[in-house]
């Protein structure tokens, strides 16, 4: 017979571990003689101590490049605040880095500005967002999602991210319990007109603060592998010019909505509106989403930016040629 996994040790042999090589400067290999564990098992617990966000890695030295990049976005796109990370060697550990930089700037602007309202989209770099928000007491504030959601189970669905958020900050939670896309403009409209959707929508109307992630049109995207109807592929919106999406509404390269029947169909807040917010947030990097972070910022969609070094390079780049 095996013997039942004691998850409250293994917690408590992470953090045991994250102690003695970030507070007491033991090697990996003095840690693992300690405590009789391999080498290779003490590097999977400090891994997944910074993952979970049981470890928070501050640099208090500004990194010149990122400081000169954050103050051109600031200037030539008119944003309120931008933070810009150094690219990793590894592009799979963007999303991690990127929300791990957003999620600690989300908790202090929570802390300092109150807001009433948060909405909030959905996303990889969104979830890893949530990860590193500092757990706090927040029961006036309501968590909205912006958008409906997938029909079938995911861990990254709008449903779930906004919930998580929302117990992370022991708050109040409302979702459009929709479909991302309805079946025609026509469908959209007598979804949205529903006396159930009513409350949400006018919550969604009044958010002081939105959290997005932008969508590329790679494989690597969300909307492109799981939310996409069936009559709409990424060629169909290729022809058209779209670079990415907001909220599932999709963009050209000037900043503006394509022409194409999909933005009408999408059972989200519109972008129109969301740029009314007081603030919006944008949380996106890879060199993959250069021409939509490019787009979103032409399109005055965001004031604030939180992304890497080559995305923001490769941005500011792309909107130098389109101006």
């Amino acid at each position: 017979m095996v013997a039942p996994v004691d998850c409250t040790l293994s917690v408590q042999t992470i953090l045991r571990v994250a102690w003695l090589y970030y507070m007491e400067n033991l090697t990996q290999a003095e840690i693992g003689e300690r405590l009789g564990l391999t080498r290779a098992r003490v590097n999977r617990m400090l891994s997944e101590a910074r993952h979970n966000g049981t470890v928070s890695i501050r640099l208090n030295s500004a990194f010149a490049s990122c400081t000169e990049l954050e103050h051109q976005l600031r200037q030539q796109c008119g944003l309120d605040d931008a933070v810009v990370i150094p690219s990793p060697e590894n592009p799979e550990l963007v999303a991690s880095l990127i929300g791990m930089a957003a999620g600690a700037y989300l908790s202090k602007f929570l802390e300092e500005k109150r807001p009433r309202t948060v909405g909030i989209g959905w996303g990889a770099t969104l979830r890893e967002t949530i990860r590193h928000v500092t757990p706090a007491e927040y029961p006036d504030l309501w968590i909205v999602s912006m958008m409906g959601g997938l029909s079938r189970g995911l861990e990254l669905n709008t449903f779930e991210i906004a919930g998580e958020l929302a117990r992370r900050l022991h708050a109040k939670c409302s979702y459009l319990a929709a479909p991302i896309y309805a079946r025609s403009r026509r469908s959209r409209d007598t979804f949205m007109s529903q006396e159930v959707y009513a409350e949400v929508l006018d919550r969604v109307d009044r958010i002081d603060l939105a959290l997005l992630s932008l969508g590329d049109l790679s494989p690597r995207s969300l909307l492109v592998r799981h939310g996409l109807p069936p009559d709409v592929g990424i060629d169909d919106l290729r022809a058209v010019g779209a670079v990415g999406d907001v909220l599932g509404q999709f963009l050209e390269q000037s900043g503006r909505q394509v022409n194409h029947g999909i933005n009408a169909r999408a059972i989200a807040l519109p972008i129109e509106k969301l740029t009314r917010a007081p603030t919006v947030m944008l949380i996106a990097g890879g060199i993959n989403k250069v021409p939509v972070i490019a787009a979103a910022l032409l399109g005055r969609i965001g004031k604030v930016l939180v992304t890497d070094e080559k995305a923001a390079a490769g941005a500011l780049k792309l909107i130098g040629k389109r101006r």
